[in-house]
């Protein structure tokens, strides 16, 4: 019977063991660069200002929305939270193949690791977007108290998607080509770059499908509670109690198979990298 001091015991060295794995990923990550960490900030500032003078300023997509760089920004921000997780856990687990034949530890603490490291980098990106949504004279609500709730909805299923596509990884190298077309696609299906309303004007099935995809609902709702007097919620659009359920449906359907997944091939790991 397994007691809670081996309980604990296990925990810790899994606590331990994540918190190297971090510190070293982070590191490495830009060991060498002379900016270093800055980066961090830097990246995707500079592709929101590409973006901004390209679908803002010259096509004017978003007009007559107030605020909707901030909105733009916030999206981007979640976007890019979401594909580093995922682009990150998909090389894990491939990319401690040493650490996995010399030592044996939960093969999940890889992918956290991955993910933790991506949560640092969405702290400095907020940052960005705090000072931006200042400049800007957003009104603050309590309502921006709701928003972290939708990076957690993101968070989560972005390690479900990276449970699954690690996994596959392993033994399919494909994935990682096939994983940055999905991305290219589904970025715009996330309406990233252009608000629901525009896509709603066009055709309100077309809004209701694309809310159907978990990122899209979750960038659509955390806008919606930054700025709540001009965007208007997923369910907004749905405008079905069912349909606003799909969502979080998928991403509980994800989880369920991607640890269930990931935990039946993960004592085959070290043999099949």
């Amino acid at each position: 019977m397994t007691t809670f001091s081996q309980v604990k015991q296990r925990y810790r060295y899994s606590a331990i063991l994540l918190r190297e794995l971090v510190r070293t990923d982070f590191k490495v990550r830009y060991q060498g660069s002379v900016l270093g960490y800055l980066w961090s900030l830097l990246r995707p500032l500079f592709m929101f200002v590409i973006l901004y003078f390209i679908f803002v300023y010259f096509l004017h997509i978003g007009k007559g929305i107030p605020h909707w760089p901030a909105a733009l920004l916030l999206g981007m921000v979640m976007w890019n939270f979401f594909t580093e997780i995922t682009n990150q856990g998909l090389k894990a687990v491939v990319g401690k193949g040493g650490v996995i034949r010399k030592i044996n530890f939960p093969k999940y603490i890889i992918i956290m690791s991955a993910s933790i490291s991506a949560l640092i980098n969405l702290a400095f990106n907020l940052v960005v977007v705090a000072i931006f949504i200042a400049i800007n004279h957003v009104t603050p609500t309590w309502w921006w108290l709701l928003v972290p709730v939708f990076m957690v909805e993101m968070y989560v299923f972005a390690i479900a998607c990276a449970f699954v596509l690690s996994t596959l990884y392993v033994k399919f190298r494909d994935i990682n080509f096939i994983w940055e077309i999905v991305l290219q696609g589904a970025f715009y299906a996330s309406a990233v770059l252009f608000p629901m309303a525009r896509v709603a004007t066009e055709s309100a099935l077309a809004a209701k499908i694309l809310l159907m995809n978990p990122a899209a609902q979750a960038i659509q709702d955390a806008r919606h509670f930054l700025l709540p007097a001009t965007m208007p919620s997923a369910n907004g659009y749905i405008h079905h109690q069912v349909l606003a359920v799909i969502p979080f449906a998928v991403i509980l359907v994800v989880l369920l198979f991607g640890a269930s997944y990931f935990r039946r091939r993960s004592p085959y790991f070290a043999e099949d990298i």
